[in-house]
């Protein structure tokens, strides 16, 4: 199992916009649209990376939580699917429905996004504020498959409630860790 860290990128930058389809509900979403009144949380996933799958439970949680509080969420997945046909669209939308994603999962063919995103691994966390500016990017929390430390979410969540309070975010933000994106 590769351990492929965020490439952090750089606080304050503007999020790329998007136009993605939606294998789910089978029509194109994109940035301007699913952008929350507080804030945004991209997430790069995938269906088969055991880091994601060790999260994903946590995830569903975590948007559950702060979705009624004005923090939108969004899954992409950008791997190559030639190579990697778990992860394909019609695979995407399954898992989508088992775990009952509360947030759209996009499929990024292209993998333009990833790139414009400077994605590395999978998961990736990115969290914008209202204005689409990168207030973190990272972690989850510590938990990896097999350290023993618990899923709890609470490096993202700690972000997303500096932003709702409107407080600055002085701790640390640490990459996060992960399979690497599986690029073309």
């Amino acid at each position: 199992m590769a351990q492929t860290p965020s490439n952090m990128l750089p606080l304050g930058t503007s999020a790329p916009n998007f136009n993605l389809p939606d294998p789910v509900h089978n029509d194109k979403k994109n940035l301007s649209d699913l952008k929350g009144e507080i804030g945004t949380v991209i997430m790069f996933i995938c269906n088969h990376c055991p880091f994601v799958i060790h999260v994903n439970e946590q995830l569903v949680r975590t948007a559950n939580t702060y979705q009624p509080k004005g923090i939108n969420f969004i899954a992409i997945s950008s791997n190559d699917v030639v190579n990697y046909p778990q992860d394909a669209p019609d695979k995407m939308a399954l898992q989508a429905e088992k775990l009952n994603y509360p947030f759209p999962y996009l499929y990024d063919a292209t993998q333009e996004v990833a790139k414009a995103y400077d994605a590395a691994c999978t998961p990736d966390l990115y969290l914008f504020d209202e204005n689409l500016k990168l207030i973190y990017r990272g972690q989850l929390d510590d938990s990896r498959p097999g350290n023993n430390v618990p899923v709890s979410g609470k490096d993202l969540h700690h972000a997303i409630d500096c932003l709702i309070a409107g407080s600055r975010n002085d701790k640390t933000q640490n990459p996060s860790i992960g399979c690497n994106i599986k690029w073309k």
